[in-house]
């Protein structure tokens, strides 16, 4: 194998692959990027057997053939080399030679055979989007999927194509995050429940560019196509939440409040709500509702804390406890100027929705209070 490149070209299909090197592995085979040509054109290949990255890119092919090498060894040596054209070659002793201007690098080499074969997957449905409408999308959710492995299926979100609209939900079982986009093409209704690994992935390669990337689904695996850059990625197994029938219809106290004015409120109550010497010690945020203005407070040994908010409010007035981070991770996902907040009872879910639209609901569930 014998190639020539630019740095830049390079380095671009590398960052995309990288993400689907394996970290943690008894196969050291995985912890490399496969490495093959085809006429004028090189394609990079990682695996980690849960989630498969292939980019494809054109170079100058001076000899056919095939590696693998390890990832991060040759990533960092490709990124730390001038900007200009870059020879690479498998040696007869099957080292790779990395050769720049003045610099000469060999590295070990593995079989490229034992790399294992990407899923062959015959998409069943699908879907296009523009690449910076997903990213968004997908930004604006994961924050809320679980990390706690003893409920799988909620370490993914929701994937859910109904009626021409693409709904994407997260939940952690303290809270929801609900983001919907129309399609511009008829397609059938599917839905699947990606890996937030994955999707952390996928948005670290997507462009903020109107391009699009299709989205296919088969049985048990789905599919992300872009550019030059395809990522393949098992489907999470088992039954998601039926967060329709979760999310309250009514409400019995709301209020109208500017977005970044909450968001600092909460940001500033929060030093003193995570301040406490006892770390394990979870002290929730009060939130007092009365006639046109809120009270925001936190009492534990570091200090005590009071923010008033004057708002808009309709309803009853209401006491009710919150951990802060949940709520300050909702409000940073929003871009609108003004939201709705919206209370049921004091143990009951609480919505923040847009004032002027329905593309999304973050929904967090109270901490109970105790009595003074």
């Amino acid at each position: 194998m014998q190639i020539v490149c630019y740095k830049d070209k390079l380095l671009k299909a590398i960052n995309s692959v990288v993400r689907g090197v394996a970290s943690k592995t008894t196969m050291p085979i995985l912890e490399g990027i496969l490495i093959q040509t085809n006429d004028n054109e090189i394609k990079l290949t990682t695996y980690d057997l849960e989630i498969g990255i292939e980019y494809v890119m054109d170079c100058e092919v001076r000899e056919q053939g095939s590696t693998v090498v390890n990832a991060i060894m040759f990533s960092e040596i490709i990124r730390k080399l001038p900007d200009t054209e870059i020879y690479i070659s498998v040696n007869d002793k099957n080292l790779l030679e990395i050769e720049c201007e003045g610099s000469l690098y060999k590295l070990a080499t593995m079989n490229p055979d034992e790399f294992p074969e990407l899923p062959k997957i015959e998409v069943e449905n699908s879907i296009e989007v523009e690449q910076n409408t997903l990213k968004n999308v997908i930004r604006k959710t994961i924050f809320a999927v679980s990390v706690e492995e003893n409920r799988p299926i909620f370490t993914g979100c929701l994937f859910e194509i109904k009626d021409n609209k693409l709904n994407v939900v997260a939940v952690d079982g303290f809270r929801l995050a609900l983001r919907s986009i129309f399609l511009n093409q008829q397609t059938n209704d599917f839905s699947a429940v990606i890996p937030g690994k994955t999707l952390n992935e996928v948005i670290k390669i997507l462009s903020d560019s109107f391009e699009p990337v299709r989205i296919g689904v088969a049985k048990n695996q789905a599919l992300f196509e872009m550019d030059n850059c395809k990522i393949v990625t098992r489907i999470l197994d088992g039954e998601f939440l039926n967060y329709k029938n979760v999310i309250p219809e009514n409400w019995e106290t709301r209020i109208k409040v500017n977005k970044n004015n909450l968001q600092d409120s909460f940001e500033r109550i929060s030093l003193i709500s995570s301040s406490t010497v006892e770390k394990e010690k979870k002290y929730p945020v009060k939130v007092n509702v009365d006639i046109g203005k809120i009270i925001i407070s936190c009492t534990n040994q570091t200090g005590d804390a009071k923010e008033e908010l004057f708002v808009s409010t309709e309803g009853k007035n209401l006491e009710v406890g919150f951990n802060p981070k949940y709520f300050l991770d909702s409000l940073k996902a929003i871009d609108d100027e003004e939201v709705y907040v919206e209370f049921g009872t004091s143990i009951s879910p609480c919505l923040i929705k847009s004032t002027e639209n329905k593309d999304y609901v973050y929904m967090i569930l109270p901490i109970r209070l105790k009595e003074d």
